[in-house]
């Protein structure tokens, strides 16, 4: 018999912040004293978890967009996720943090294959956990995470129904269908939820270990479980930034200042994952569409609930993005196809993330494609690859999230939105911006419309604002979806 197992995991990620017109990062003066939220956040809580060893001391995923800033904007905190990964600690994420369960199956395979591609990289080898955004899942999904090579991945305990027999802590298998299966790891619900959102759980690891820890283990020993593995899983934020010191608090829970004496291990998640499984795991069915962060569903995302009861304007901005995304992917498949060769756009698209990451420059990525051609065709495919990067961008899940439109999370979507049309309006000679800001036209909420609130997103970066001199589309008119 071996001994229970505790693994903390700690989700690090920030909203996208980069200006899509300059690739550099905007001052933000709601950050002050810092220059902005990742500097700021990343000294809070980054770098001195790196400084602790605590990356090196539990399970962890670190944002694609989030760990791109890192590796320049905070050196010191990027090589403690680099070291602290050690061949087992870090799992993948989707590149852009969108709503997978909303977003096409293209898009989700292109999401999947750049956050899988990013970590290959960055940490030189290929994952085989990958945490889902906001854990919002449903069964495509977790096939497409199989087929590409994930074996486990991390829900809420409500959002897996297995037998009662089954404790609610213990690892299941979830059955995919076509011999493919995925294990899913559930949380510790009340651990989980006295370390986010109490803060007086977090000022004594020992205590905590003491009060809260070891009562979850003889929970599980007494429903049979006799190697249990808890799981607390919450956003890595908030071990020194939501939370101050609460790195210090991790270090002594599981890292270099932890007593000898603890009656549990603390092994890597995969380790843990595996002693859980020696007689075998239960099988078990996930509950369609659901998240970590809201009990109904992925309404969150899409309209008003009862988390966020102010959200009317969230489905017509996520018409208007689906509209422009339509659009640029129409625009994309015609002009790549209409290339030397007749190439496939898609598998070009999932291969870009090479020249986002810097891994390719765009020159030498575009000709491998086309092979000897115009300076305009380079030019043509190089532009619509990079509206396709902002087109992906624009749905970060952040822009969704508040019950509020005018937050710099919204404003960094409009930017995206804008820079992909403008790439494509440019290519091909269509109208996409004036489109996009016809249907931001019918939103309104807060006292402010959706165009008001695109021109200010773009004024705040200094891009230029498109004069829209025509009439607004008539059809609106006594429509708007108020908030």
């Amino acid at each position: 018999m071996s001994r229970p197992s505790l693994v903390v995991h700690g989700h690090f990620y920030q909203p996208p912040r980069l200006d899509p017109f300059t690739g550099t990062m905007p001052l933000d003066p709601t950050a002050a004293p810092a220059h902005d939220w990742n500097q700021r956040t990343s000294a809070d809580c980054y770098r001195p978890n790196a400084e602790l060893g605590n990356l090196g001391a539990i399970s962890w995923d670190l944002g694609p967009t989030l760990a791109g800033w890192m590796e320049r904007g905070d050196p010191v905190a990027y090589r403690g996720f680099v070291e602290g990964d050690a061949g087992r600690n870090g799992m993948a994420q989707p590149f852009h943090h969108a709503i997978l369960p909303l977003a096409s199956a293209a898009d989700r395979l292109t999401e999947v294959r750049w956050g899988l591609r990013d970590f290959e990289v960055r940490f030189g080898r290929r994952p085989t956990g990958m945490w889902l955004p906001e854990t919002a899942v449903d069964l495509p999904t977790l096939r497409l995470l199989a087929d590409e090579g994930i074996t486990h991945t991390i829900l809420a305990p409500w959002q897996v129904g297995a037998p009662s027999t089954v404790d609610p802590r213990r690892p299941v298998q979830v059955d995919l269908g076509d011999g493919r299966s995925i294990v899913v790891v559930r949380y510790d619900g009340p651990l989980s939820a006295a370390v986010s959102f109490e803060p007086r759980a977090t000022i004594d690891a020992d205590g905590f270990v003491t009060e809260s820890v070891t009562p979850a283990i003889q929970a599980a020993q007494e429903h049979d479980d006799a190697s249990p593995l808890i799981v607390i899983a919450t956003d890595g934020e908030l071990y020194g930034h939501h939370q101050p010191f609460r790195e210090k608090f991790l270090a002594r829970l599981v890292g270099r200042t932890a007593p000898s004496g603890r009656s549990f291990d603390t092994p890597a998640l995969e380790e843990g994952i595996a002693r859980a499984s020696v007689d075998g795991l239960a099988v078990a069915a996930i509950r369609e569409r659901t998240s970590w962060s809201c009990h109904h569903g992925i309404d969150r995302w899409t309209t008003s609930c009862g988390c966020v009861p102010d959200g009317a304007w969230k489905g017509p901005l996520r018409a208007a993005l689906d509209r422009l995304a339509g659009g640029v992917d129409a625009v994309t498949d015609h002009v790549v196809r209409a290339l030397p060769g007749a190439p496939d756009p898609w598998p070009i698209r999932d291969a870009w993330v090479d020249v986002v990451l810097g891994v390719q420059p765009a020159g030498p990525f575009v000709e491998e494609r086309l092979g000897a051609t115009t300076p305009e065709d380079l030019d043509a495919l190089t532009r619509v690859m990079e509206a396709q990067r902002w087109r992906l961008a624009m749905f970060a899940s952040c822009a969704w999230f508040w019950d509020r439109l005018d937050r710099i999370e919204t404003a960094g979507a409009l930017r995206a939105a804008t820079r992909a049309a403008r790439l494509v309006d440019a290519v091909a000679g269509t109208d996409l911006e004036r489109r996009l800001i016809g249907d931001l036209q019918v939103i309104e909420a807060d006292g402010a419309d959706g165009v008001q609130l695109l021109e200010t997103a773009l004024r705040a970066v200094g891009a230029p604002v498109r004069q829209v001199n025509e009439p607004k589309n008539p059809s609106a008119r006594g429509l708007r979806a108020t908030g």
